[in-house]
């Protein structure tokens, strides 16, 4: 759950960044939104969900 709360916080950073710095517009932040939506309903879910747990653990081992 830690992670889960960490990975929106950190996307929604990068989103807030881009419509600031990059021009994103608020339309395709909400149209990227919806495709998050879409693909957590998706049987495509589990995979995605496996793969950043997988980096997540990949990247808290590495030491520096």
């Amino acid at each position: 759950m830690a992670l889960s709360i960490s990975a929106v916080v950190l996307l929604a950073i990068i989103v807030f960044l881009l419509i600031k710095k990059a021009g994103l517009k608020g339309m395709h932040a909400f149209i990227c939104v919806l495709l998050g939506f879409y693909l957590a309903s998706s049987s495509v879910a589990p995979t995605i969900s496996d793969f950043t747990t997988s980096v997540a653990d990949m990247l808290g081992g590495v030491s520096f």
